[in-house]
């Protein structure tokens, strides 16, 4: 079992796309209140005097849409200026990042992960759930404003729905042969969409990996990220694709995360819903934060058996309680 130093922080559980394998097409969701969400005040005492105390050195920012954030700049400053504070990342769906970027990388944020599922704008309006104005083009603008300021890795998170952006994969690993981008591929989930999940499925890695290997070549690269996945690159490619196979190959040995949810809840495992902390309620209620770094200690000691149990099916029903958006991916 990996070392757990990695914490995954959602800000909000709003977002400004409604991405189909985050949120069922159609269903209204009971957003958190304000006064639920932890603020920045509370957020940072978490992290300096809970979570840094037992071993997390490692913070990637996520949502919903982390952007949405009021004065995310500001907390980004506030955790990347933490001595502890090895790494802080963020994952985003882009459609802001253009402007706020050089404020964020002057905050100390250098490394982002951004959506990108498709390269058509017509599908990637379906994917996201747009009967709007499109908005593919203000996302990659984003994406190489990030590039431009030199934020590194920049990454680029592609989730594989068949039948609806499969047949991009080569076009979109093909971004990482002239630039230093790196793809990761990542595996449709049931959680966020059973629905679309039952009647689409998913594709395994190996197979993308297969397409791949076909039309260029693939070798395993020696570049590790913080996170789970296979990396690989294009031979002679300045960038890297990544595969994240939760579906077809268990890596819940390695995992080094836990998740905590933007109403405060300590989350062991996405695929499984058992024994989560709510460490907001406590918090308010007055309780110390040595008693708080003792339960994560504890839920940490458990950790691996979490991971296991019931892999695929998450809960005792197989129904989870909170879709993608909510969990914070």
């Amino acid at each position: 079992m990996n070392q757990v130093d990695y914490l995954r922080i959602s800000l909000i559980d709003r977002c400004n796309f409604r991405c189909q394998y985050c949120m069922p097409e159609g269903a209204e969701l009971d957003y958190i209140l304000k006064q639920q969400l932890l603020t920045d005040k509370e957020l940072l005492i978490l992290i300096e005097e809970v979570f840094i105390p037992v071993g997390f050195t490692r913070f990637r920012l996520t949502g919903g849409e982390p952007l949405l954030r009021p004065r995310v700049v500001e907390l980004v400053k506030a955790i990347a200026s933490l001595p502890q504070t090895q790494d802080l990342s963020m994952t985003t769906n882009g459609f802001l990042l253009a402007p706020m970027a050089q404020n964020l990388y002057d905050a100390g944020l250098r490394r982002v992960n951004i959506s990108l599922d498709s390269l058509d704008p017509d599908t990637f309006d379906q994917i996201i759930g747009n009967r709007g104005r499109p908005r593919w083009e203000q996302v990659w603008q984003g994406i190489h404003a990030a590039y431009r300021l030199g934020f590194d890795p920049l990454k680029l998170n592609v989730v594989v729905i068949p039948g609806v952006n499969d047949h991009e994969v080569l076009d979109l690993a093909a971004l990482t042969i002239d630039k230093q981008w790196h793809v990761r591929f990542i595996e449709f989930m049931p959680i966020g969409n059973s629905q679309l999940f039952g009647d689409r499925s998913w594709i395994s890695s190996e197979e993308l990996r297969q397409r791949i290997r076909e039309r260029w070549g693939l070798t395993e690269s020696q570049v590790r990220g913080n996170g789970p996945a296979d990396v690989f690159q294009i031979p002679g490619a300045k960038g890297t694709l990544g595969f994240i196979s939760q579906m077809s190959e268990c890596f819940c040995d390695r995992c080094n995360r836990m998740r905590l949810s933007a109403d405060g809840w300590l989350r062991p495992c996405l695929l499984n819903e058992t024994d989560q902390i709510d460490l907001k309620t406590a918090l308010r209620a007055g309780i110390s934060t040595i008693e708080l770094r003792e339960q994560v200690r504890n839920l940490l000691a458990i950790k691996p058996d979490i991971n296991f149990k019931q892999r695929y099916s998450g809960t005792a029903t197989g129904v989870y309680t909170r879709t993608m958006s909510q969990i914070g991916g």
